[in-house]
């Protein structure tokens, strides 16, 4: 019997998405189906170039159509992506931005800004398109830690209007009050100055098409916070602790503001830093100077994902002091730790578009 394309898509029709849980062709997955003879080749499209579960479903995919189909077929299956999005905002501001995901923490010291600088260099290292944002107006900290300090936006013009185009590093679009401002004087504004200035980092950057924006927040909770979740739809947020009690106090706090019913913007899952200390001479040791396992247990306390563990690595804290990240170099124990990262987030941007409302500005009163 000849291999006809109704019968690659009723084959593939049991193949299911594990995180969507829907099958691919149900789903729209499966594109430019080619036989020639017992040739099958197809596209799957999947909802990330950071897909933890790529080789899963190609072998999926190879094992439906050699059962359902014919034993000796000769399949070729070719693996793509294409970022999902789910905003309800129909407004023209960051109109090519996906997904919005703000990165935060309880309290400062934790490696927030690290975790952010490294997730958003790990996902352009699996292909998509990223942006990160340095909303710590007061402390604003990419730019040392990618190296461009003293460099400065050029300025365009599009439609009569004057927008700052960003600095892109390591695939990377950057934007930072840190550009603006001279790096040796302090920034002292007052709330509402240093809230305007965050919404003008948003409004005012020819952003283009971006799959995913980090938006690193100051540490605690503040009107920069309520700020940024009523001036754009943020697709969901990481909270960035350690493993002591004491972050974890404060960790606690910062995924109870977003999960306030005046909130309610979905939490993607926990961050673990510092969750052990490994020195360069000896790979395989593990000292748990913080305590151990905290991160997993608040995690399950607030029942929400944890995404990774993060070593603590001297060549972390020498690659953001050095304009570095991480994530870039072939340390291969702290940038497989932030690539793994990266698909979590990935996979639980993904799981979060197909299930919960739309990602929508939030009229943050009453605060």
């Amino acid at each position: 019997m000849s291999i006809t394309k109704e019968k690659v898509l009723e084959a593939l029709s049991y193949v299911q998405e594990p995180d969507l849980k829907k099958d691919l062709v149900t789903l729209n997955m499966v594109q430019d189906i080619e036989i020639d003879g017992k040739k099958v080749a197809f596209t799957v499209i999947l909802t990330t170039p950071a897909c933890p579960l790529k080789a899963e479903i190609e072998r999926a995919c190879r094992n439906a159509i050699i059962q359902f189909v014919d034993k000796e077929a000769e399949v070729t299956v070719n693996m793509t992506a294409k970022v999902t999005t789910n905003r309800a905002d129909d407004q023209q501001m960051m109109k090519g931005v996906k997904n919005i995901i703000a990165v935060a923490s309880g309290k400062g010291g934790v490696g927030k800004s690290t975790v952010a600088a490294n997730l958003a260099v790990s996902l352009a290292n699996s292909g998509a398109k990223v942006a990160l944002v340095d909303a710590d107006i007061f402390g604003p900290s990419v730019p040392i830690m990618f190296g461009v300090e003293h460099e400065r936006p050029f300025v365009e013009e599009h439609n009569g209007r004057q927008y700052m185009v960003p600095i892109e590093r390591y695939g990377v679009k950057l934007i930072s009050i840190g550009f603006l401002a001279d790096p040796s004087q302090a920034i002292v504004w007052r709330g509402p100055m240093a809230s305007k200035a965050l919404k003008q980092l948003f409004s005012d950057v020819m952003w283009g098409e971006i799959d995913y924006m980090i938006i690193d927040l100051p540490p605690g909770t503040s009107d920069i916070h309520l700020t940024l979740i009523s001036a754009v739809p943020v697709t969901g947020a990481l909270i960035v602790t350690t493993p002591q009690p004491v972050a974890l106090s404060d960790a606690r706090k910062g995924v109870a503001m977003f999960m306030l019913p005046s909130v309610n913007i979905p939490v993607l899952g926990l961050i673990e830093n510092m969750s052990w200390f490994t020195p360069a001479e000896l790979p395989e040791n593990k000292y748990y100077l913080f305590g151990k396992d905290g991160g997993q247990k608040l995690a399950d306390e607030m029942k929400i994902k944890l995404l990774g563990q993060i070593p603590l690595v001297q060549s972390v804290r020498e690659g953001g002091d050095n304009g570095l990240p991480v994530a870039v170099t072939d340390n291969s124990l702290v940038a497989d730790a932030f690539e793994n990262l990266a698909k979590s987030v990935a996979q639980q941007v993904a799981i979060r578009n197909a299930n919960y409302e739309p990602a929508q500005k939030v009229a943050a009163k009453g605060y």
